[in-house]
């Protein structure tokens, strides 16, 4: 079939200046060069493809960078508070030529870029140094502490999200009625409560006077069942916290994304606003809400210094509360640096999870 444009100009002269319509061979080159294409646009599977290494590369050398600036802040707070380790090892007693002693035997006498230097080596070798308190390795002590916290924080994440996206898009949907002002209502009281005063209430309703809970204590991981009853009153306090915050960012995320031309087209073709909702709509708002998702989630670690001594579990939060009381330092500095580490870690998976959910962030 013959292009009707090449009818009007049998010559070619017009389109492209050359007798016989053929495109000049350089026009050619250039679009085989940039993928085939006519006009030179490059394929966006393509430039998806060239991008996505350079971008996971970017990604994780911030994080490294990150990881060694935390570091370098952790040490350095941890090195000007009051209080001396070897003292504290010592007791009050102990004479001058003891504590020095000491100080000379553990390293604290030589040059604070040093200590530095070889506590950084230890932590790329899994070596994070000895209590002061206990004389236990402080790597094995943040372990088996991190056999509750870990749990707890992802429980109440888990319960978060199951609170907070079906009532985030039912208010987004029902925006201005009924089941708007309810949510809303809901989560302005759930911002209000803390998390610990929210745990009171829940040990009191459902483990003081129902008994279907335990009040306190950990039983290990010995049978899994138990040790999700005892996690779950804790992970609730923290999720109804979250839960109101996250509740109030999907809820704005969705009604952003309702406003969009693409959605106006779809109802336009007949979709309802629901239909228009769950179809184009709930990816594009997942990137504003993953942002918050992680940055909530290092909420949720800090969240579980306070509940984990309501609800005295043997996690990494009492653990850093009682190394704060005896100023056990270098168990604060091991486990602070721990919480820091895994929070980078966090954001760095939700940076990576940019990629996959929406291809435009690798070429920006």
């Amino acid at each position: 079939m013959e292009d009707p444009e090449s009818c009007d100009d049998p010559a070619g002269i017009k389109r492209w200046g050359v007798p016989g319509g053929s495109r000049p061979l350089h026009n050619q080159n250039r679009d085989q060069a940039l993928g085939g294409v006519p006009g030179g646009s490059r394929p966006l599977h393509r430039e998806a493809g060239i991008n996505l290494p350079m971008y996971v590369v970017r990604r994780i050398g911030v994080f490294l960078v990150s990881v060694l600036v935390a570091s370098a802040l952790v040490f350095s707070v941890m090195s000007i508070l009051p209080g001396d380790p070897a003292q504290v090892m010592l007791g009050t007693q102990a004479t001058p030529e003891a504590v020095a002693a000491l100080r000379s035997e553990l390293g604290l006498d030589r040059p604070l870029l040093v200590q530095y230097a070889d506590w950084l080596v230890g932590v790329l070798r899994g070596d994070l140094g000895v209590s002061i308190f206990s004389g236990q390795d402080i790597a094995d002590q943040i372990a088996s502490r991190l056999t509750v916290t870990v749990p707890l924080a992802v429980l109440a994440m888990t319960m978060t999200i199951l609170l907070a996206f079906p009532a985030g898009v039912y208010a987004a949907a029902r925006h201005r009625k009924l089941g708007d002002t309810v949510v809303t209502t809901l989560s302005q009281v759930g911002l209000a409560i803390p998390a610990f005063w929210a745990g009171l209430i829940l040990v009191t309703v459902f483990a003081v006077g129902r008994g279907w809970f335990p009040a306190n204590g950990f039983p290990g991981w010995g049978s899994i069942p138990t040790a999700l009853r005892a996690l779950f009153l804790p992970a609730l306090s923290l999720a109804i916290v979250q839960g109101a915050i996250i509740t109030r960012y999907v809820r704005s995320a969705i009604l952003d994304t309702l406003r969009e031309d693409y959605i106006r087209t779809a109802r336009a073709k007949g979709l309802s606003r629901s239909a228009a909702l769950w179809r184009h709509g709930l990816r594009n708002a997942a990137i504003p809400v993953l942002t918050i998702l992680g940055l909530q989630f290092a909420a949720l670690l800090a969240g579980t210094v306070v509940i984990e001594s309501v609800f005295v579990l043997p996690g990494l939060g009492s653990m850093l509360l009682q190394a704060i009381t005896r100023r056990d330092l270098l168990l604060v500095q091991g486990g602070a640096f721990v919480i820091v580490a895994f929070i980078l870690t966090i954001n760095l998976l939700v940076d990576l999870t940019y990629r996959f959910i929406d291809p435009r962030v690798a070429r920006q």
